[in-house]
């Protein structure tokens, strides 16, 4: 195993899902889930 310095490590990349991926994949699944609320329980506005 290759022991790597600090200048390297702030240097490394991958292994994770970008923040705003994440919140664009959480916005959407949100969204689908309402709207699949709204369909099979309408509900009136008060």
């Amino acid at each position: 195993m290759k022991n790597i310095n600090d200048k390297e490590l702030m240097n490394v990349e991958g292994g994770a899902i970008k923040l705003g991926i994440a919140f664009g994949i959480a916005a959407g699944v949100t969204f689908l889930i309402g709207i699949i609320d709204g369909l099979f329980r309408p509900l009136k506005c008060n």
